[in-house]
């Protein structure tokens, strides 16, 4: 298939595209500077988010006339990358709303377009769920990133009237050794620095790469699957649960903890998505057949090692 993909160059996307291309599949990635040549195989299409501007005669068919089949958007700012101050809020809502919306209206107005839209989103959709175990079904929560969430599946709106297969892909904490939220507690561990934060009862749901990267493609592949799909592993676990499960893969010790009002001083407001609880689990994904390879904390953790 020849598959767009936005966001291409961060932590999921770029182990996406590598899987694709290593697959045989063509790649068009979606950039903001002018295009150029790459030595991977993959093409670039110039886009531009914030004047709503995508160059739609290269997206939608390639060098070799072949058209788009389906897109992956996984582009938006980083919500750990910075601490939460109104202009960087502005950011985080920003760039997904505008991005989605961008490529969304671009699709719908192609002559042919393509058959699939699978859309980034994330657990946070839900709010602050406690120990109350999650599902698809469930409401949409009332804090900042529940609201983000919900803005930002609605923009994904032009693509699906005008008939394209649209999945939005909430996902967890993605555990990566190099990247992402969990690449920063990394380090930490490996210095025997880590431990609990808060008071560790808060769930996080986790996916490792290996599983986002499959669940992402079972989206694209699956033409009966559309709507929300929680893209985490089966069984979420507490933080204290992460501080012992990074304790035993990485034979250290886990002594360390961060006090809730510590975590506020240093990361502000993102301080409610460290210490809240999330307890989703992926039952859409399990329901159409998909495997974990790494449903355990311990395996996903090893896995990124």
């Amino acid at each position: 298939m020849r598959i767009a993909v936005t966001g291409s160059t961060g932590l999921v996307g770029s182990a996406l595209v590598r899987s694709l291309l290593e697959d045989g599949h063509q790649v068009v990635r979606l950039v903001r500077r002018p295009p150029a040549p790459r030595g991977d195989g993959s093409t670039e299409v110039r886009w531009n988010p914030r004047l709503r501007a995508i160059d739609r005669a290269a997206l939608a068919k390639g060098a070799d006339g072949a058209p788009l089949d389906a897109v992956v958007h996984l582009a938006g700012a980083g919500i750990a990358d910075h601490r939460w101050t109104a202009a960087y809020k502005r950011e985080i809502h920003e760039s997904r709303l505008l991005g989605t919306a961008t490529v969304a209206d671009a699709l719908a107005g192609l002559e042919q377009p393509p058959k699939v839209l699978v859309s980034a989103s994330a657990v946070g959709y839900y709010g602050q769920t406690g120990d109350r175990i999650i599902d698809e079904t469930a409401p949409a929560g009332g804090d900042y990133l529940a609201r983000v969430c919900v803005e930002w599946e609605r923009a994904t709106a032009p693509a699906e009237a005008a008939g394209i297969r649209v999945a939005h892909a909430r996902t967890g904490l993605v555990v990566a050794g190099d990247g992402g939220a969990w690449g920063r507690l990394f380090p930490l561990f490996k210095l025997g620095l880590g431990g609990r934060l808060g008071n560790g009862r808060q769930y996080w749901s986790f996916i490792s790469l290996r599983d986002e990267v499959a669940a992402l493609r079972f989206l694209v592949d699956n033409e009966s699957l559309s709507g929300a799909f929680n893209l985490s592993a089966p069984d979420p676990v507490t933080n204290q649960e992460v501080t012992e499960a990074m304790g035993r893969v990485l034979h250290r010790p886990t002594v360390a903890a961060v006090p809730e009002f510590a975590l506020k001083l240093v990361l502000g407001e993102m301080a409610v998505e460290v210490v809240g609880s999330h307890r989703v689990v992926p039952a859409k994904l399990l329901d159409a057949g998909f495997r974990f390879a790494h449903p355990t904390v311990d395996q996903a953790i090893e896995a990124a090692l």
